[in-house]
């Protein structure tokens, strides 16, 4: 691995034979191996051709065995390793204290909740089980003149999101609150709630691919169908959103569970553009018309 091509090839290889499963920020050998490579050599994500034949010197070597051995062996998720993650055009610091940032609403608030808000510019949002805090915190990014809530069960999640506000810059716009939902947050109302929630349900939490288990339990598993918190987050809304705010939720996998539960509200459920599934959007009007079913 002298150069930057013998590496990315050598990794590469090495990620495709050893059965990795790709599903933290990447999808296939070739773009985790880019990752890998670039961040061990410091040179930029987006470089072109030209540093193929860029030196990798000894320690360097030495890092990407090192870490190569850690992805392949221990199925550790290679943001963990690398101490960072992507998420809306953003760098976030990224350990084991939360999930690795790869929800597509990432896209949403990349573009200003199009077409799904139809309220005036948001001015206060709450990220719900914020964890790293990405979701929140690329809103107060994006939004400068935005006010955020991130709120979290979790105290050390809450720690590392503390650490990308401060990363970001955006501090002074956002207030975190260690929060069993919406309980520390009084009565505040907010134009957009966002959440990613745990929303893995018993059986598929069973069966996960190793990758999945270096992540926090707390953040992924959510009772027998995976609806659990989701339940609460329904049942709470209304009270929390402005007359013309909008819920935005993802439950993933869960999602026919979910419509199975409520077969009579009418979720509408968001398509991407850069891929993800199994994100519903409900307004404030709709919560409190449907308030008996979702209570």
């Amino acid at each position: 691995m002298e150069t930057v091509g013998e590496a990315l090839q050598y990794c590469a290889d090495q990620l495709e034979q050893s059965g990795v499963f790709f599903g933290h920020g990447c999808d296939n050998a070739w773009d985790e191996a880019v990752q890998l490579v670039l961040t061990v050599v410091e040179l930029p994500l987006d470089a072109d051709e030209g540093v193929l034949s860029h030196p990798v010197n000894r320690q360097q070597q030495m890092r990407l065995d090192e870490l190569l051995t850690r992805r392949t062996e221990e199925r550790a998720p290679l943001p963990y390793l690398l101490g960072r993650a992507f998420f809306a055009g953003l760098e976030f610091h990224c350990d084991e204290r939360a999930i690795i940032p790869r929800s597509p609403i990432g896209e949403l608030v990349r573009n200003a909740f199009q077409p799904w808000y139809a309220g005036p510019g948001p001015t206060r949002v709450l990220d719900l089980c914020c964890g790293g805090g990405a979701i929140g915190l690329a809103t107060a990014h994006y939004f400068p003149a935005c006010h955020v809530d991130l709120a979290d069960l979790d105290g050390t999640a809450l720690e590392l999101a503390v650490e990308n506000g401060e990363l970001l810059e955006v501090c002074e716009r956002v207030e975190f609150f260690q929060s069993d939902l919406y309980r520390a947050l009084g009565r505040r109302r907010y134009d957009l709630i966002l959440s990613n929630p745990p929303y893995v349900d018993a059986r598929d939490l069973s069966t996960m691919p190793r990758e999945y288990h270096h992540e926090p339990e707390l953040a992924l598993g959510s009772g027998a169908d995976g609806l659990d918190v989701t339940r609460r987050i329904l049942a709470g809304a209304a009270e929390h959103l402005e007359p013309h705010g909008l819920l935005v939720v993802e439950v993933g996998n869960s999602w026919e569970a979910l419509e199975a539960a409520y077969p009579d509200v009418p979720f509408t459920w968001l398509e991407f553009e850069h891929g993800g599934h199994g994100v519903f959007a409900l307004t404030a009007r709709e919560l409190r018309e449907y308030s008996a079913s979702l209570a």
